[in-house]
Order: structure tokens, then C-alpha cells, then sequence
């Protein structure tokens, strides 16, 4: 389906619509009759336009720009882990050569982790971190993904599939 307006509601979607809309009736945007009628409209909607049309004259509520958000950081949680699985993996190889030869010199492998999971920790940092900067690892999460895809054109391998 093309038009993502027409996909179908669950419960809980109807169920945050009508969460925003009580927000919206304590703002004083919405009286009482207002409420009800359209709460019963929330509960008759099939699609996301049904939904959308109930509250699209009224502002962006507080718990949808926190949801939102919210949403943002866990896929943005979810690329730093797989980011960090490869800085992981080259860790982990390193050690594995340290222990095969001996083990006795100083822990060499120790810089190569620390240099593989500085932009791991500090996009961590950046995004859980007491000041989240979401905007500023999501355009460092982009830019590394544009480098890859441009190192693989370059060498032939991209071949006009999305890249997840």
C-alpha cells in the first residue's frame, strides 16, 4: 500500500490519540462535548487518516513530541549497538592474537579498543547522557552511513538496495 494513511489502527493507537486529546481538554483547547464526541470518533476509526482527521485542528501535544523522542532514541540505540558490534568484533580478534602469542607482553590490544569505541562511547555519551544531543548523533550516524555506501559504489558492491 502506498499511502500510509490508509493503513489500519490498533488499540493502542486509538488509545494515544485519546490520551492526547485529554491533554489537549485539561489545556482548555477542548470542552467536555468536544471530548466525548470525539473519543467515540477514536473508537469508530479504521485507518490513521480517521485518526488524524480528530485531531488535526489542534496542536502537537507534549506526550506526542515525548513519544516521539522517545521513539527516535531507541533506533538510534539500535544503530550505535550495531556499530559497536564491529569495533567489538576487531577487539575481540586483537585479543585473541595477544593471547595466541603468549600474552606476555603489556596489553597492546587495549588501544586498539580504546580507538575502536571512542565514537561508540561518545555518541553513547551524546545520546543517553544528562544533555541528549539526538540531532548530533543521528547526523554522525548518517554521514558514517553515506561513507560506507560511498566506499561501496566505489568499489562496485552497492547494487541500488536499501540499506537498513
Amino acid at each position: 500500500m502506498s499511502d500510509p494513511s490508509q493503513l489500519r489502527v490498533s488499540d493502542a493507537d486509538r488509545e494515544r490519540l485519546i490520551e492526547e486529546l485529554h491533554e489537549h481538554t485539561v489545556a482548555g483547547r477542548l470542552t467536555a462535548e468536544e471530548l466525548e464526541e470525539r473519543i467515540g470518533g477514536a473508537y469508530q476509526a479504521t485507518t490513521y487518516a480517521d485518526l488524524e482527521a480528530l485531531h488535526a485542528d489542534l496542536p502537537v501535544s507534549a506526550s506526542s513530541v515525548q513519544l516521539e523522542l522517545s521513539k527516535r532514541k531507541s533506533r538510534l540505540r539500535r544503530r550505535l549497538a550495531q556499530e559497536a558490534g564491529g569495533s567489538l568484533s576487531l577487539s575481540a580478534i586483537c585479543v585473541g592474537v595477544w593471547f595466541a602469542a603468549g600474552a606476555d607482553a603489556s596489553f597492546w590490544p587495549g588501544w586498539v579498543i580504546a580507538v575502536t569505541m571512542l565514537p561508540f562511547v561518545r555518541d553513547g555519551w551524546r545520546l543517553l547522557g544528562p544533555a541528549s544531543d539526538v540531532e548530533a548523533v543521528e547526523a554522525r550516524l548518517q554521514a558514517h552511513r553515506n561513507r560506507r555506501l560511498a566506499r561501496g559504489r566505489r568499489r562496485g558492491r552497492y547494487r541500488g538496495l536499501p540499506w537498513p
